[in-house]
């Protein structure tokens, strides 16, 4: 691992964790469609027993993810939210979580409709201003667990700041990278104990499957996760693990035109007169644009804007024609998203009201498309608008 690194991001995506086969000399990994595995003996074996413990295609995934986020292991499962539910279980009943409050709905709705029945309690804080987490951290605080930038607002938390303070109190940071991708940030180089992913979004690409990761940077982690895969079954099957190396392969290529595409859209809805607001740290204007030069290396391609009221964003998604309007982020294909019924419904209108998140919110999820069609298709959907 350690001489791979030394390559730079796309090639370590093409080939870290994804040798050519021994057997035929395949440049693809191979999909091994197994539950069982012959033993040669009792006691001994080529490495592998059973599948819900092991898999080469899943093992080629997590040692591909594990070199891209510059982590010590890399543990794949069947979801983003089966990778967060993993994360939970190096807690115990009266451990602590701080966490950032405008989270993904998911996340807030495992925290505290599952989570909370066993014993963890959670605190929720606007993680933008590091003095809140040192301020909300206890003497039972185990993890703080941030997402930036958030979904749908798209702030931005100092990640080194954040960390800091973590450490100093024994505290892990676990960090939601999902929007951004290891391309375009690298939170355990900022100080992070645990990165998460969504796989689903933008490691695959491609929309069509669905996964989750926890990359890890110590050894009790490691042991941890392996024994929740191990024991819980909530793993990522090798088809899937094959297409997420097959969408990882093209990461570095996909997310410049994302971040090109992405800078581009902002700047067009920014000020448009059918537009109250655009929320993209890529705008000079956003809050924490500096920060977001700072820790990032480009500003991706989601981005959020109001449209004033709900009638306003149903005309407006009904009237897309190139764009599609549902759940989901980070295909090649443009997405637009609804949060207020869709990834937020969960947390409520008054749990809505206070992180900003009017029901006339849109969350756009900029394609590959070339950009000036993209472009013409939110235009003549604004023009709807009046």
């Amino acid at each position: 691992m350690a001489e791979a690194k030394k390559h730079g991001f796309a090639t370590r995506a093409i080939h870290d964790g994804q040798a050519p086969d021994e057997l035929t000399g395949a440049v693809n990994v191979p999909i091994y469609l197994t539950s069982t595995y012959q033993q040669e003996e009792i006691g001994r074996n080529k490495g592998y027993e059973y599948a819900r413990l092991t898999n080469p295609t899943r093992d080629a995934l997590e040692e591909s993810l594990c070199s891209l986020e510059g982590g010590t292991s890399a543990h794949a499962f069947a979801s983003g939210m089966a990778a967060i539910t993993a994360m939970c279980t190096m807690m115990k009943m009266g451990d602590h979580v701080v966490c950032s409050d405008n989270v993904y709905g998911g996340t807030a709705r495992m925290f505290d409709k599952v989570m909370a029945n066993y014993g963890l309690t959670f605190t929720y804080v606007d993680t933008s201003e590091a003095e809140k987490v040192a301020a909300a951290i206890r003497p039972e605080t185990k993890l703080v667990h941030i997402e930036t930038p958030t979904n749908p607002m798209m702030g931005i938390t100092d990640i080194r700041a954040v960390a800091d303070i973590c450490h100093a109190h024994g505290v892990e940071l676990s960090v939601d990278n999902t929007f951004l991708s290891p391309y375009l940030q690298q939170p355990i180089a900022l100080g992070a104990d645990i990165v998460m992913h969504s796989t689903t979004k933008f490691l695959n690409g491609h929309s069509d499957g669905l996964g989750g990761v926890l990359v890890c940077t110590k050894p009790e982690q490691a042991e941890r996760f392996r024994f929740v895969q191990k024991c819980t079954g909530g793993i990522l099957s090798p088809f899937e693990s094959y297409l997420l190396l097959r969408g990882v392969k093209t990461l570095a290529v996909r997310m410049k035109q994302h971040d090109a595409n992405g800078r581009a859209v902002a700047n067009f809805l920014n000020g448009h007169r059918a537009v109250k607001r655009v929320f993209y740290p890529g705008l000079a204007e956003h809050p924490q644009h500096e920060l977001a030069k700072r820790q990032q290396s480009g500003f991706g391609s989601m981005l959020s804007m109001d449209l004033g009221t709900l009638e306003r964003a149903n005309l407006f998604a009904k009237s897309l024609g190139l764009c599609y309007l549902a759940e989901s982020l980070g295909g090649v294909e443009t997405l637009i998203c609804h949060p207020a019924s869709m990834t937020h419904a969960a947390i409520g209108a008054e749990g809505r009201a206070r992180l900003g998140i009017t029901d006339g919110l849109i969350r756009v999820s900029v394609g590959i498309e070339d950009v000036e069609d993209i472009v013409a298709d939110l235009g003549q959907a604004l023009a709807r608008l009046g």
